[in-house]
């Protein structure tokens, strides 16, 4: 059976769903955002998470990342496609455009980016953080739909709630990133432990505060730009997901945990093994 696909972003995602079921899923990690609603997309089935619950709740610094990332492989979603709100951080990534990243920067500082602790420690590689081919299907999928793609990019992910301040924002400039958030980088690396592949569609809505002339970064803004990025991004999704092949045999995720335990499996105390069965289950039985 085709592994299923799992869309995170806001609550708009709902309409692509046909005969959506609600499923409510706990986690060794806790409770997910919300009820995750399973239904199907031009045959191929679909959970779609509404990132922040429904009515946007959640902060991004109170996100249950882990437990959003397990429940969606716990109901065997095997791809994951991400849809958030970014500001772009140069003057060709115009407000409406989509950024699909192929890297990121971590400057949150009170967040939990991984599964593992508790007696047991693992490494993975992320160096190619976000899956290259999922990335390259939901770029074309993105310029077939008549958005305005950059493929490629470096997103620094901040702490938030707040937006930069304007040093801030000089600051990343000069590092030469491409667009700034807050969501995206811990979902990322979850889903790597996880071994779920993984892409973000980055829905720029304005400039940040560093562009001169350019009025600073209004909530009133961000909101309009996003609305009439949506519409957009749920073509996006409809065209890219009968493009996801059934199978993964083009890229690692699948195997991304291989090696990844350093702990001795006789070390590793029961709780914790119980704990983590879904993530190292099939090499640490």
């Amino acid at each position: 059976m085709a592994g299923r696909i799992g869309v995170i972003g806001g609550s708009g995602f709902y309409e692509l769903l046909e005969n959506p079921q609600e499923m409510q899923v706990t986690t060794p990690f806790g409770d997910p955002s919300d009820v995750i609603a399973l239904g199907k997309i031009a045959g191929r089935e679909v959970c779609f998470l509404p990132r922040h619950g429904k009515g946007h709740r959640i902060m991004p610094t109170d996100l249950p990342f882990q437990a959003n990332i397990l429940a969606l492989k716990q109901l065997g979603v095997e791809w994951i496609i991400s849809a958030s709100a970014v500001g772009s951080m140069k003057e060709e990534i115009k407000p409406g455009d989509i950024v699909i990243p192929d890297q990121f920067i971590d400057r949150t500082r009170q967040r939990r980016s991984t599964f593992f602790g508790d007696g047991c420690v693992a490494h993975i590689s992320f160096a190619d953080p976000v899956c290259g081919r999922l990335a390259a299907i939901v770029a074309e999928a993105g310029r077939h739909a008549g958005a305005t793609i950059h493929e490629g990019g470096t997103y620094v992910c901040m702490e938030g709630p707040q937006f930069s301040t304007r040093a801030e924002s000089l600051v990343y400039r000069s590092w030469g990133v491409d667009v700034i958030g807050m969501t995206n980088l811990q979902e990322a690396k979850l889903a790597r432990e996880a071994e779920i592949c993984y892409a973000t569609m980055a829905l720029a809505t304005d400039y940040d505060c560093w562009y001169e002339g350019e009025e600073d970064v209004t909530i009133a803004q961000v909101i309009e730009t996003m609305n009439n990025n949506v519409d957009m991004a749920k073509k996006i999704v409809e065209t890219a997901v009968p493009r996801i092949p059934e199978t993964r045999t083009e890229c690692g995720c699948a195997t991304a945990m291989q090696y990844g335990v350093m702990t001795d499996p006789a070390a590793i105390p029961a709780a914790t093994k119980e704990k983590l069965k879904d993530i190292i289950g099939k090499y640490i039985p």
